[in-house]
């Protein structure tokens, strides 16, 4: 089949050789070569206890007011509306959604615009509009904010950052590092809806998919969880870089194998067909509205059930098993045999989230 069929030059960035002297798309993949730009250059400079538990929010102790969590997150998509989602929901949803991962209850957020010059004043109507929407879903609040306007050309439409806010009940301690052999990984859904259905808004696909972007607010999800285990250990939405990426990150910061299933991976038919055509991975295609959880055992079927009994979380179900050993993750293939599944190298899709 011709490069010219299926696009291959649109979706697709080659793995690239470290760059040390410029930043490059592959730096924002969530994958190793973002992992490597935090070791050596941001851990470094301001490295703290909070900063140093690599989770998606911090968790920081309040004298005499408890613990809070604080997150924040940049947000660049083309196009800027697309099935399920745009860029203002994804904005709202995906900071409620690193809160939520450290156990918190999502409370405030703050939304910095940058415009660009000629954006049409209806289309920033819409995105503010969708942000109102998704906020109230959560059940937080935009609380402060800031403007800028760059120069025709010099944005595409319109970028958001967001910073949020979240109070963490007592006895709640869940993070990447708290996996432990034996404990049982659940996904509240289907994989890589997002990253397609952004691929597909944008023509780069040779084949008309019918798929829409799982955006969503977990904290609802993860407050039913929790609601019924005190054995949640790790929480963490598989964003950037994937399920995959995500799933290592867990293993190097406990220190344990995980071990998933492959037949056991749920993934809808217009997402494998997408992913066949253009040789991608859906362990590697990006979230927005999926939550994986590792549990203790004994804990699993009523976290479970819990997570079934929420609109986000009817597909839910288990993958996978963590195991003592080397950090990484490994996989049960469907012949019997076992591979390792390593981080994402490069940028697949990049300017998805």
């Amino acid at each position: 089949m011709s490069s010219e069929r299926i696009k291959m030059e649109g979706p697709l960035c080659p793995v690239p050789l470290p760059h040390h002297e410029q930043v490059v798309i592959g730096h924002g993949s969530g994958g190793r070569m973002t992992a490597r730009l935090i070791e050596s250059l941001f851990y470094p400079a301001f490295q703290n206890e909070a900063l140093s538990q690599g989770d998606d929010a911090a968790v920081l102790d309040m004298p005499g007011e408890g613990r809070i969590a604080l997150s924040t997150d940049g947000h660049i998509v083309t196009p800027l509306f697309f099935p399920g989602g745009d860029i203002g929901s994804l904005a709202v949803c995906g900071t409620v959604n690193d809160l939520a991962m450290v156990g918190a209850v999502p409370q405030w957020l703050t939304a910095s615009f940058i415009l660009e010059e000629g954006l049409p004043m209806d289309t920033l109507k819409q995105v503010v509009a969708s942000m109102t929407k998704s906020a109230a879903e959560a059940g937080v609040q935009i609380v402060a904010g800031d403007t800028k306007v760059a120069e025709r050309g010099k944005v595409d439409g319109v970028y958001i950052s967001t910073a949020g806010v979240g109070r963490v009940p007592a006895g709640r301690m869940i993070g990447g590092a708290h996996a432990q052999p034996g404990d049982v990984v659940l996904i509240s859904g289907t994989l890589g809806d997002h990253g397609i259905a952004v691929l597909a808004a944008r023509g780069q696909l040779a084949f008309d998919v019918e798929l829409d972007s799982d955006i969503a607010p977990l904290n609802g999800m993860v407050e039913g969880m929790l609601a019924v285990s005190v054995n949640v250990h790790v929480l963490r939405d598989p964003t950037r870089g994937g399920l995959a990426t995500t799933l290592n990150e867990i293993a190097v910061q406990s220190g344990v194998t995980i071990r998933l299933v492959e037949d056991a991976l749920p993934v809808r038919a217009p997402v494998q067909a997408a992913c066949e055509m253009l040789g991608f991975d859906p362990l590697y295609v990006a979230n927005e509205g999926k939550l994986t959880a590792i549990v203790a055992p004994q804990d699993a079927g009523k976290v479970l059930a819990a997570m079934r009994a929420t609109p986000y979380g009817k597909e839910a179900c288990q993958i996978g098993v963590v195991e003592a050993g080397h950090p990484q993750v490994l996989m049960q293939t469907a012949i019997g045999g076992t591979r390792v599944v390593d981080v994402l190298a490069g940028e697949m899709l990049p300017r998805i989230c």
